[in-house]
């Protein structure tokens, strides 16, 4: 598939800022998009149905665990990975987010912080799609304020008991393993922040999918309760304590988000732009009128602009130098950005906007998820305002 001479959503040509591998990346997975989803997305969503059928054609393009090194993974870049995840997220937010909780959250867990015999029992089937995975961080009374979890795991003997709960925990209720995040005592007297590999069928483990929902409807969101679930030591992820494992996953998934919300945004860009040039009213097309080409053109230069951070965001990831607070700026900058467009471009398609035969609205309704988990914008203007000002102003 090659590239048009002209993109309208790519008002400097940015295209031209891509490397031939990181372009094929783009056409493999765009192609997938056009053929498996599009066709079927609107179904999905109307059934609150996730196809999970998709599994394995994801691990055939290389999709799950992609920037992970060894076990299975594709092992590709920063770029190539942010670049599947705009083209996934084109087609609907919540197959990128399968992707994400099983690459970015639930597989990054166990390469950064497990030993290599959890590694090699989950990754190389993760990677494959045989084996799903969840990420149990956020809970019923903690979702901004992790800290504040009440999940705790107790020694007995050589095992750990889990006793607790989670909330908004994708995918698990299809998953096979769950990293599951709690307190333990520490030798001082507190709480140390430990993660734990949970196969779901351990008795004490149910998760729950949370329905019905507005947004997200072709995705899997859960409720986890923790009833004396007993593991063995080996359960416990050796390579990390405290609140820094999480936070590094999250900041993987963080970064995916960034380019994923682009994809939402040029989607629904395209379709009130199609839409606009074929419907006449007035004897003329409206994309003719004014105020029209108004809202076009606000919308293709945010979508350049948020390329562009999304572009610069994962050069430096792939240079070792992307910072906690660079994250931040995609994660709250295309967000908000995306979210504006899908609304606005719902408006060019008028009443026929609130129908599933156009995607905008879809977008904007799963795009209040995506701003909203990972880190809402309050909690990532915070970050940035630490780091403008030099003062943590979070409490």
């Amino acid at each position: 598939m090659t590239s048009p001479a002209f993109n309208p959503a790519d008002l400097l040509d940015l295209d031209d800022e891509f490397a031939a591998d990181e372009l094929a990346v783009r056409d493999r997975v765009r192609e997938f998009v056009q053929r498996r989803i599009r066709p079927n997305i609107a179904g999905w969503y109307a059934d609150a149905t996730f196809p999970r059928e998709l599994i394995t054609e994801f691990a055939e393009l290389g999709l799950l665990g992609m920037h992970i090194q060894g076990y299975g993974c594709a092992g590709r870049s920063a770029v190539e990975y942010g670049i599947a995840m705009q083209e996934l997220e084109a087609g609907d937010s919540g197959l990128r987010t399968f992707v994400s909780v099983q690459g970015s959250l639930a597989m990054s867990a166990i390469a950064k912080w497990g030993s290599e015999e959890q590694k090699q029992q989950w990754l190389p089937s993760m990677a494959a799609g045989t084996k799903v995975g969840c990420f149990g961080l956020t809970e019923p009374e903690a979702g901004s304020d992790p800290a504040s979890m009440t999940t705790r795991a107790v020694r007995d003997g050589d095992d750990w008991v889990l006793n607790g709960a989670k909330r908004w925990i994708g995918l698990a209720s299809i998953a096979d393993v769950a990293v599951i995040w709690a307190k333990v005592a520490d030798d001082e007297g507190g709480d140390r922040v430990r993660g734990f590999l949970v196969p779901t069928d351990t008795p004490g483990f149910t998760a729950t999918p949370i329905e019905p929902k507005l947004s997200m409807r072709a995705s899997i969101q859960c409720d986890i309760d923790l009833v004396d679930v007993r593991l063995p030591a080996v359960a416990v992820l050796p390579g990390v304590v405290g609140l820094r494992g999480p936070f590094s996953c999250l900041n993987e998934a963080r970064y995916g988000i960034a380019w994923g919300a682009i994809g939402a945004a040029r989607d629904s860009f395209e379709a009130a732009l199609a839409y606009s040039s074929n419907r006449t009213q007035f004897g003329r097309p409206i994309a003719s009128f004014q105020l029209t080409q108004e809202k076009l053109v606000a919308m293709a230069l945010e979508i350049t602009k948020g390329q562009m951070v999304a572009l610069r965001l994962g050069r430096l990831k792939d240079a070792g130098k992307l910072e906690h607070h660079m994250i931040s700026v995609g994660k709250l900058n295309n967000c908000r950005i995306a979210i504006d467009i899908a609304r606005q471009a719902r408006t060019i398609l008028g009443g026929n906007g609130v129908t599933l035969d156009y995607s905008p609205l879809r977008h904007a309704n799963n795009l209040e998820s995506v701003r909203t988990y990972e880190g809402t914008d309050e909690v990532h203007t915070l970050i940035l305002g630490e780091r403008i000002t030099g003062i943590p102003a979070y409490f």
